[in-house]
């Protein structure tokens, strides 16, 4: 497997063949980039990202003798759930449908591991199937060069000081992006005042642990999975959480009778059309959870798996929001109408309301754009567990 030190100056059967080139090389380099230092041609697949996905890709590859290189910008695998999630987060599905191919999770991990259990589940995964990925190496631009039928895909390599030391070509005949489709935070855009608001403003990729916002009030920004246990950590640590809730949204319980309520839903849809199914889990979730409209949470007319068959948005797994939102412990609030002055916020309602921070659980957005210059269906995409 490639790794991210040493350079080999001849072909060999898995690993990547570097070619020096002087400034009057040929070829068309990625994004009309002046050339790069450096050449590499690679015998197998270019993999971007080193993620849960990448992993499970390059250890499939290497199970069929098929050699990689992964490619990741951040200085270790899995950088998203080890740096961009909360202390208190567990995966909200049991661990068997979380799994990467050829290894079940260790004995002992509970039925929802934590955040430090699944990333060292990733670590050990990498280690198992010897999956060097080259860190430190961002992606600036990436391209189907049909004179040659390959991809050109040029990557700097990053210093501890954010300075670029080198920059790199691989050229493959296959590029799998396995960066996922929530890879920068997403802000909202055009709120009035809130460049004059003087409280604390972050991301949920940014947010560690509620016990930081004690006796503080702290509004959050968008209620779905993210941003309903964003407000429950906070709640259980003492701050005053508010919830905007701007859209109808599925708030379904994680089991269903002591059985996953996903794992229910899969299980279903072998037998029954999507609609009966998604009448099953509404009928069993007005059961468990109640009315959910009487607090401020009003069911969209969709039922919840063709919402994520057609858009993609996921419904809520409640691990104990909305008992703190039916005490009142936990506040729902319409959408924001603009801030007022140095800690004001107005609402849609007229109501306003002072706050000590802000915190967007807004979600994410891809990065592929900005660096894949293809307008064709020339690559592949993977898309396996996301940190909620």
């Amino acid at each position: 497997m490639p790794t991210s030190g040493g350079e080999q100056q001849e072909a060999e059967p898995n690993h990547p063949t570097i070619l020096h080139r002087d400034g009057n090389g040929s070829g068309t380099d990625a994004g009309d980039r002046s050339s790069p230092a450096r050449q590499v041609w690679v015998p197998g697949p270019v993999i971007v990202g080193a993620g849960p996905s990448g992993l499970a890709t390059a250890a499939c590859l290497k199970a069929r003798g098929v050699p990689s290189l992964v490619l990741e910008k951040d200085p270790c695998v899995a950088s998203s759930w080890r740096h961009r999630t909360y202390e208190r987060l567990r995966l909200h599905l049991p661990r068997c449908f979380c799994e990467l191919p050829m290894a079940p999770f260790p004995a002992g991990t509970p039925a929802y591991p934590t955040r430090d259990q699944f990333v060292a589940y990733l670590d050990g995964y990498a280690r198992a199937f010897g999956i060097e990925p080259r860190l430190g190496a961002r992606v600036r631009a990436a391209a189907y060069d049909a004179g040659i039928g390959f991809w050109r895909v040029v990557a700097a390599v990053v210093n501890e000081d954010g300075g670029v030391a080198a920059e790199t070509e691989f050229v493959s005949r296959w590029l799998v992006v396995a960066t996922w489709e929530n890879a920068e935070p997403a802000w909202p855009e055009g709120v009035e005042g809130m460049e004059g608001y003087r409280g604390l403003v972050m991301h949920t990729s940014s947010y560690k642990k509620g016990d930081e916002f004690r006796g503080k009030n702290v509004l959050v920004v968008g209620c779905g999975n993210s941003g309903m246990e964003v407000s429950l950590d906070l709640c259980n640590n003492g701050a005053r959480a508010s919830m905007v809730v701007r859209d109808k949204l599925h708030v379904l319980p994680r089991e269903i009778l002591g059985i996953s309520t996903f794992g229910l839903s899969m299980f279903l849809l072998r037998w029954l059309p999507i609609k009966r199914v998604d009448s099953l889990l509404l009928f069993f979730s007005r059961l468990i959870l109640g009315d959910t409209e009487k607090y401020g949470l009003p069911r969209p007319k969709m039922g919840p798996l063709q919402i994520k068959s057609s858009t993609g948005k996921t419904p809520v797994l409640d691990i104990g929001a909305l008992r703190k939102i039916k005490s009142g412990e936990i506040q729902v609030v319409p959408a924001i109408n603009r801030f007022t002055g140095s800690n004001g916020v107005e609402f849609i309602d007229g109501h306003r309301e002072d706050f000590d921070a802000v915190i967007f659980a807004t979600g994410y957005k891809s990065n592929v754009p900005s660096w894949l210059k293809v307008s064709t269906s020339k690559f592949w995409t993977c898309k396996l567990a996301r940190p909620n």
